[in-house]
């Protein structure tokens, strides 16, 4: 790509390509069935990273929506296990660890996004402006020069 990807979107990538090529060794019964909605839980996830970390004015609900479609995947990846869908454990385990690290960062940003700096509330709240103990027409009227 013509620009750099943050972390967590080169994750949701490989988590995708990962998740097709897996897909395509599938049986054949569970490739249009179990197959597809992995595959279109995995591109879900890949595009709300995208626009996660393109829209900046909304980021705190892609991120949120993000967090949902990880889910959906690691539960899609259960399935399959259960149902014996993959090649072996170990195409499995791969699978699923990238699921969880992608699921980590996406609910890191969430939460960073959600409190973005400071342990206090009174480092969210918003600044007050400083007191004016003296005004310029104080000042001229007590007999100063400005």
């Amino acid at each position: 790509m013509a620009y750099d990807l943050p972390p967590i979107a080169q994750l949701a990538h490989r988590l995708l390509v990962a998740i097709e090529q897996a897909v395509a060794a599938f049986p054949r019964r569970h490739r249009y069935g179990l197959g597809e909605e992995l595959r279109g839980n995995a591109r879900q996830v890949a595009r709300l990273c995208n626009r996660a970390w393109r829209d900046r004015a909304r980021q705190l609900h892609w991120t949120d929506q993000l967090v949902w479609a990880v889910d959906e995947v690691k539960l899609s990846l259960q399935l399959g296990k259960e149902l014996r869908a993959f090649r072996s454990f170990g195409e499995f385990e791969v699978l699923i660890r990238l699921a969880e690290e992608l699921g980590k960062q996406a609910g890191a940003w969430k939460r960073h996004q959600q409190h973005p700096k400071g342990q206090s509330a009174a480092s969210r709240s918003t600044p007050q402006r400083a007191q004016t103990l003296s005004t310029r027409a104080a000042f001229a009227s007590a007999g100063a020069n400005p």
